[in-house]
């Protein structure tokens, strides 16, 4: 086994910089460096909640579509990024506040999660407390 601690940071592809850095800003997180963007290497945010992502730019082809999610031949690769937030009904509030639309949502035994999109349309799914999703999955699994 590969002694894994945690993740160190999370890579997005972006098709456009100023939209993409007000967005996650929007959400808390912060820009830190630039690696060179125009060259392709990443802007660094991080939020206080210790997540790190990099913005990886410039898409050259599809922009504003994941095409792991919007098309549909399912390619292999990351679909989504799901984080906690401490407050499912405040998340839902600030993304509605903010329009952001909320492009799907799921409750399952109390744990209410939102999903969202970046402006490439990368997924955010926003799980409010309660047990973890994977928690949650593997129940329902063992309970059939």
């Amino acid at each position: 086994m590969l002694d894994i601690a945690n993740f160190d940071h999370i890579g997005i592809r972006i098709s456009d910089r100023d939209t993409s850095v007000a967005f996650y800003e929007l959400l808390g997180f912060e820009l830190i460096a630039d690696g060179g963007y125009s060259a392709g290497h990443p802007l660094v945010m991080l939020h206080p909640s210790g997540i790190n992502i990099n913005l990886l730019g410039p898409a050259t082809a599809k922009p504003g579509e994941n095409i792991l999610m919007d098309e549909k031949p399912k390619y292999p690769g990351i679909t989504h990024l799901a984080v906690k937030v401490a407050d499912a009904e405040a998340a839902e509030a600030f993304v509605t506040e903010n329009d952001i639309a909320i492009t799907g949502r799921r409750e399952f035994k109390g744990t209410k999660t939102i999903f969202i999109r970046d402006p490439d349309r990368n997924v955010l799914e926003l799980v409010g407390p309660g047990p973890s999703v994977a928690e949650l999955i593997a129940e329902h699994v063992h309970a059939e």
